[in-house]
């Protein structure tokens, strides 16, 4: 205490005292022999007026704030204050926090389910888990939560907003929603349980077609991809596939360098840049193309951001897939935990991501090159009192030989066109529906293109020969 106080008398040693707290990465308990001279101070040396301000706040919330508020609540404070100032992605970690964090990255953890940030005071859904409770309770990526139970949300930080989110299985939590397009404020209730991060599922969409979904980047996620790539393959003579992305809040880089690598054979993946050292990396594809260059369409909407950028930016710019759907979030930024003490930590932002064309994704994210909207496909089929050629009185018959069909009856023709229909997430999802035309439509041209490569390519040998 007799510190503190000096501290107080005398800005110049306050100072020193805030950078031992503050900067010093691994912080251990400092001893006064420890605090009292510090090297190279110049460089370490905090601006006075703003150090006598702070003093002064802090001398008199003590004094005369309503409650007595011991001095360790205030500069933890002090330090989630300064963090959530900084952006919206770093953050104070606390014992709790540290093992929550862990958690989420290795894919098993309790809540919600929902992946946040703060925009102008508010919370933000970046993106709900796949089928977790707060996907099958209705948020949406977007939404504003304006209130947690009957905590305004302007009233906590990114961390504290963790907390109230998290807690007990079974238990409920009311969130307050302000939606785009929805005029009043209105509640959802998510009931708290052990999340476990699906990371990937893929299926068959038609004979030839297949989808893969990655709804997180965990730790496993690069290897998952890879295996189902392989399995599709073995299993069917796939002609295109689709990756979907949409709304996957991202997670762990290196999972998203792992996807990346199952459809490139080399190159640049991503790089970094930052102040601090070992914040500049690169990573270059180091394995097959497992996918065997089957034609590649990448959905991303507003709900795609960090390892899922780096994943739909990658392979825009190595040419290896179309990317659809709807701009991304936009998180171009690093986080990196570090250490204070045993059970503390600060989460904080240092360094931005870089597609392998240089593009820095922070605040713009990724465009697609074909831009698709959400909505709903409604089937509409021909009419079964339609006439065609066939019906026609004394009409002539096919040349071939081959004998036309028996007219079917309405009831079997509307059994058969269901039974024949794509399955019906196709009708659902209308950008999935875009993308498997896509993919399609590369089917039909592509053996055209490479018929016309060969035709040139054997005009130009023979000509060479005649010269």
């Amino acid at each position: 205490m007799k510190t503190f106080i000096t501290a107080i008398l005398n800005p110049r040693t306050f100072s020193k005292l805030v950078v031992l707290l503050f900067l010093t990465p691994s912080a251990a308990v400092f001893s006064q022999e420890e605090m009292s001279p510090v090297e190279d101070e110049q460089e370490f040396q905090l601006p006075l007026d703003e150090v006598r301000i702070f003093t002064e706040v802090l001398n008199r919330i003590r004094n005369a704030y309503v409650e007595p508020i011991d001095d360790k609540t205030l500069l933890e404070n002090a330090i989630k204050g300064m963090l959530a100032g900084i952006d919206p992605h770093s953050t104070y970690l606390e014992a709790d926090d540290y093992d929550q964090l862990q958690e989420s990255t290795t894919g098993e953890f309790g809540g919600l389910g929902v992946e946040v940030g703060i925009e102008d005071g508010f919370i933000k859904v970046i993106a709900p888990m796949d089928d977790s409770p707060a996907d099958r309770a209705g948020v949406r990526a977007g939404d504003l939560i304006i209130k947690l139970d009957d905590t305004p949300a302007r009233e906590v930080t990114l961390g504290d907003t963790i907390d109230l989110m998290r807690g007990e299985p079974g238990t409920d939590i009311v969130l307050t929603i302000l939606r785009e397009g929805v005029s009043d404020p209105f509640e959802i209730t998510v009931t708290r349980e052990i999340i476990q991060a699906r990371s990937v599922r893929y299926r068959v969409l038609e004979p030839g077609y297949a989808y893969i979904r990655v709804g997180t980047f965990s730790t496993d996620t690069g290897d998952e991809v890879k295996n189902a790539v392989r399995k599709l393959h073995e299993e069917n003579e796939l002609k295109g596939l689709v990756l979907d992305l949409r709304n996957n809040p991202g997670g762990v880089l290196q999972s998203s360098v792992g996807v990346v690598d199952a459809f490139i054979d080399d190159g640049l993946i991503v790089y970094t840049e930052g102040r601090v050292e070992n914040s500049e990396m690169r990573f270059e594809a180091s394995t097959e193309d497992v996918s065997q260059g089957v034609p590649l369409v990448v959905l991303i909407n507003a709900g795609s951001a960090s390892a899922s950028e780096i994943v739909a930016g990658a392979l825009q710019d190595h040419q290896r897939a179309i990317i659809m759907g709807t701009p991304s979030f936009g998180k171009g930024s690093v986080q990196t935990v570090l250490p204070l003490t045993n059970d503390r930590a600060i989460k904080l932002t240092t360094a931005l991501y870089f597609t392998p064309d240089g593009r820095s994704i922070q605040a713009k994210g990724i465009t697609p090159d074909i831009l698709v909207d959400r909505g709903q496909v409604t089937r509409i089929p021909e009419s079964l009192v339609s006439y065609r050629e066939e019906n026609l009185a004394g009409h002539l018959e096919n040349s071939d030989g081959e004998e036309m069909p028996e007219e079917e009856s309405e009831e079997a023709a509307v059994i058969a066109a269901e039974v024949q229909d794509p399955p019906e997430v196709l009708v659902r999802d209308y950008q999935l529906n875009e993308a498997v035309n896509v993919l399609k439509g590369l089917n039909i041209i592509r053996p055209r293109i490479m018929a016309e490569s060969e035709t040139r390519l054997v005009e130009d040998i023979e000509g060479t020969s005649a010269r």
